[in-house]
C-alpha cells in the first residue's frame, strides 16, 4: 500500500472487555465490542505538500480574480463601517460610559445601586436634551461627561450666535429631562412602588434646580433672553440656600456665577446689543415655556413627596 494514496485498511479490530460491577447480592458483568483503530500514518512526502501547496495559491488567486467586485463592494462596506464608527466617536461615547459607571459606582455608596443608576440616567436623559438641541442648532459640542456628586455637563466648542438659541439650547435639558421625571412618575402609579416615586421626586427636583435663573445653571441660559439682570435673583437664592445648608457645591456655583455677572456689567458695545437683540414674541415665548415649566415641576414634586412613618 502506497502512503500517497491516503487509503488505509483496517487490519485489526479489538475485544474490549468492560466489566461493571455494582454492591449488592450479586455481581453483574457486561461485554461489548468496541472497534480500535490503530494509529494512522501522518508521513507525507515534501514533493507532495509543496505541490499541494501551489494548487491551493492558484485556487486562491483564481477565486480573488473572479470575485474581485464582490471583494471590492464587501471592501467598500467595511470601509463604510469605520467611518460610521468614527463619526460616533466611540472613544467619546466611552469616556460618557465610563463616567457614568464612575458616577453609579460612587452614589450607590450612599443610596444603592439601583437608585444611583436610575438617578445617574435621569441626569444623562436631562444631559441628551441639551446634546440634541445644540446638534439642531449646530453648535459644536463634546459629549456629556459626569462628575460624581456634581452632576454632568457638556463642553461646547463654539459660543451660541445669540441668546436666543443659547437660551432654546439651555431649556432643552430641563425639557427632556422633566419627560423623563414624568415616565418615572408614570411607572410609579403603575407599579404603586416607593421607589419609583422617590426617583420621580428627584428627577423633579434636579430639573428645578438646574432652572434657578443664574448662569452657568440652564436658567441663567434661559433667562439671559429676558435680561442679565435676572441673574442677580438667583444669585440671592443660591446665596441663601448655602447658608442654610453649607454646600461646597453650592459655593462652587456662587464663585463661577459672581464672576459671570461682574462679567456681564463690564461688557458693553455693539457686539453685546447684537448678541442680546431678539424680537419680542421670541422674549414671550421663552418666558412662558420658562415660568410653565417651572410651575410643572413644582406640582410634580408635590405629588410625588411622601414622607415615610418613623418606626417606633
Amino acid at each position: 500500500m502506497s502512503i500517497d494514496d491516503e487509503r488505509y485498511h483496517i487490519d485489526k479490530v479489538e475485544d474490549v472487555e468492560i466489566s461493571a460491577s455494582s454492591s449488592g447480592d450479586g455481581e453483574m458483568a457486561a461485554r461489548s465490542s468496541v472497534p480500535v483503530l490503530p494509529p494512522l500514518p501522518r508521513i507525507k512526502s515534501e514533493k507532495a505538500k509543496k505541490s499541494k501547496l501551489y494548487v491551493a495559491i492558484v485556487i486562491i488567486l483564481g477565486l480573488a480574480f473572479k470575485l474581485k467586485w464582490i471583494i471590492l463592494f464587501l471592501l467598500t462596506k467595511v470601509k463604510t463601517l469605520f467611518l460610521a464608527l468614527n463619526v460616533l466617536k466611540f472613544g467619546a461615547v466611552l469616556k460618557t460610559g465610563l463616567s457614568m459607571i464612575v458616577c453609579i459606582w460612587a452614589y450607590a455608596l450612599a443610596w444603592g445601586w439601583q437608585f444611583a443608576a436610575g438617578f445617574v440616567l435621569l441626569i444623562f436623559v436631562h444631559e441628551m436634551g441639551h446634546a440634541i438641541a445644540l446638534r439642531y442648532f449646530g453648535i459644536k459640542s463634546g459629549v456629556p461627561v459626569f462628575i460624581p456628586f456634581v452632576g454632568a455637563f457638556i463642553a461646547m466648542k463654539e459660543l451660541p450666535r445669540n441668546v436666543r438659541i443659547e437660551a432654546w439650547t439651555g431649556i432643552a435639558g430641563p425639557l427632556l429631562g422633566t419627560a423623563g421625571a414624568v415616565l418615572c412618575w408614570a411607572i410609579a402609579i403603575w407599579r404603586g412602588e416607593l421607589f419609583w416615586f422617590a426617583l420621580a421626586y428627584t428627577g423633579f427636583f434636579l430639573n428645578i434646580f438646574n432652572l434657578i435663573p443664574l448662569s452657568p445653571l440652564d436658567g441663567g441660559r434661559t433667562v439671559a433672553v429676558i435680561s442679565p439682570k435676572i441673574w442677580i435673583l438667583g444669585f440671592i437664592g443660591i446665596l441663601v440656600l448655602f447658608i442654610q445648608s453649607f454646600n461646597p457645591i453650592l459655593l462652587f456655583i456662587l464663585f463661577i456665577s459672581g464672576g459671570n455677572i461682574i462679567s456681564q456689567w463690564r461688557k458693553g458695545g455693539s457686539r453685546d446689543e447684537e448678541y442680546y437683540r431678539v424680537p419680542f414674541y421670541t422674549k414671550a415665548l421663552i418666558s412662558v415655556v420658562y415660568f410653565s415649566l417651572i410651575g410643572f415641576l413644582v406640582f410634580g414634586m408635590s405629588m410625588t413627596h411622601f414622607t415615610l412613618p418613623v418606626a417606633s
